[in-house]
């Protein structure tokens, strides 16, 4: 079995299954085995884990299920803080809006508060322009 593929494979399915909303049970599940599969890929890197936990985190905060996805954004922000030499600039900003969303959703609005600041700063960092409007464009979509 090609871990890394499946992974890929359904990584991209939750994608689309964030977009269209059809089956949540379906993309939690998908989140979840994605996030296996990586996991299990020889080719695994802290940056692949961490950017599972934060899909992973993403779909529980779409979900509305403030804990887990807090959890899983934490689990996101301790890989890139681990790894901070192996990751992508945009990683760690990317972390911190995961737990702004996720501590939003769970009703922690100082947490998320200060969470979107650390992402906002973290995001001064990220070299490609692309890629700073595509996490201010995830942060546009918080609430409060």
């Amino acid at each position: 079995m090609n871990h890394r593929q499946v992974g890929v494979d359904l990584f991209n399915d939750v994608w689309r299954l964030l977009e269209s909303r059809k089956d949540d049970e379906r993309m939690l599940h998908a989140a979840h085995a994605s996030a296996y599969h990586w996991s299990e890929a020889p080719e695994c890197e802290p940056k692949n884990r961490a950017r599972s936990e934060w899909q992973v985190s993403r779909v529980y905060a779409v979900l509305g299920r403030g804990e887990p996805a807090v959890h899983h954004a934490q689990r996101c922000l301790e890989i890139c803080e681990a790894n901070a030499e192996n990751m992508e600039d945009w990683d760690l900003a990317f972390a911190y809006e995961a737990l702004a969303r996720a501590h939003s959703v769970a009703g922690h609005s100082d947490e998320a508060h200060g969470f979107r600041e650390r992402a906002r700063a973290a995001g001064e960092q990220i070299a490609d322009p692309e890629d700073r409007e595509h996490l201010e464009e995830a942060l546009g979509t918080l609430a409060g």
